[in-house]
């Protein structure tokens, strides 16, 4: 056990700092092809930071994630599918990152990528067995498979509107798998290689992003989600619902963020994509929180929800379970008291409140 920490200390440690010295070339880079996050006031005014600021930080990952690859990784065709497809993904984020292209020509790349690593990688959800009843998607797990891609990749990216969040919330997601691995006699195999490379190399750019940020991911941030996908399908998702199940509740952040924002979109009858400034981050800048206090807040829910998927998986299931359900009340009382869904949430609120609570009663007068 303390040769494999000391051996996944050092494919972390040497992917850190190789992102962070090559973040400092994405940052000139950037600047000299025109790859730039310019503060805009359209759109209902949704950026929140006034400086421009160079992107390509997500390219940077990817070329630590390389070295670590070269470094560390063993050749198969499960991980030429996955270099090829993170390529595929990572050039349709350049692309994007100096002048923004449509959605459906971002989706196409997308599913190109997905399609690679289904279709000559072999990584496949083929089916599941939860409550006693076996499912086996047949056909149809090659389109849950790139959906479950897609998704994953859009996720993070749809997050990261905050110095530090998306990688933030990545490098939680690699920690947690990669102390379950761990656990589960599961290191030197393919998905925890993979998981401490990106550990490394996310967090060598999350020293660059925090806080005041001084490089974006841009479009980059769909090559970490992408992963984040590979990597749970790669070995846990098993033929058991809960294996796949503990690794996505580790994204229950972004993953209820974007929900609720595609059904508050939905309520008003809008496009379920269309941006708009009322994410979680937003809800929690609008409570007077500062930037850095907002990011931490919602590490520190992310963190709640890794625990417990590790005392779900490793320790207690009872104890992992009554943490799921705090965390859920948790939700539920911000969902009620925040416009995160519907602006009548808080003023629904309130009539609850007034017609189970009741008023104090004015003291009588003889």
């Amino acid at each position: 056990m303390k040769y494999q920490i000391l051996s996944a200390s050092k494919i972390v440690i040497i992917t850190f700092i190789f992102s962070s010295i090559i973040m400092i070339l994405m940052k000139k880079i950037a600047y000299h092809i025109g790859a730039l996050d310019i503060p805009r006031d359209e759109e209902g005014k949704r950026h929140i930071h006034k400086n421009v600021t160079p992107k390509l930080g997500g390219v940077g990952i990817f070329l630590a994630f390389l070295v670590g690859y070269m470094l560390f990784g063993e050749q198969s065709i499960r991980m030429n599918s996955i270099l090829i497809g993170s390529f595929i993904i990572i050039l349709t984020s350049i692309v994007d990152d100096i002048k923004p292209i449509k959605p459906i020509h971002k989706l196409l790349g997308h599913i190109a990528a997905s399609s690679v690593i289904v279709f000559y990688g072999g990584i496949l959800l083929n089916n599941i067995t939860a409550f006693g009843f076996y499912f086996d998607f047949g056909i149809w797990a090659y389109p849950i498979t790139i959906l479950f891609l897609i998704a994953c990749a859009n996720i993070i990216n749809l997050i990261d509107g905050l110095d530090g969040l998306s990688g933030g919330i990545c490098s939680i997601f690699y920690l947690t798998i990669g102390i379950i691995g761990f656990y589960q006699g599961r290191y030197g195999s393919l998905v925890m290689i993979l998981t401490f490379i990106m550990l490394g190399s996310t967090l060598g750019f999350l020293l660059h992003n925090f806080n005041p940020a001084k490089i974006f991911a841009g479009d980059g941030a769909t090559f970490m989600g992408f992963i984040i996908g590979v990597i749970t399908l790669l070995e846990f998702k098993g033929p058991a619902l809960i294996s796949f199940f503990v690794p996505v509740t580790i994204l229950g952040i972004p993953i209820l963020d974007t929900l609720f924002a595609i059904i508050r979109r939905l309520l008003k009858k809008q496009p379920p994509f269309k941006a708009d400034k009322q994410h979680l981050h937003h809800q929690l800048l609008g409570m007077n929180f500062s930037q850095v206090t907002t990011v931490l807040i919602i590490y520190a829910i992310n963190l709640l929800f890794a625990a417990a998927s590790i005392f779900y998986t490793l320790k207690d299931q009872t104890r992992g379970m009554i943490m799921y359900i705090l965390i859920l009340i948790i939700v539920i009382w911000f969902v009620l008291h925040t416009t995160i869904i519907s602006d009548k949430s808080p003023e629904l609120t309130k009539k609850v409140k007034s017609k189970f609570i009741p008023r104090n009663n004015k003291k009588s007068t003889k």
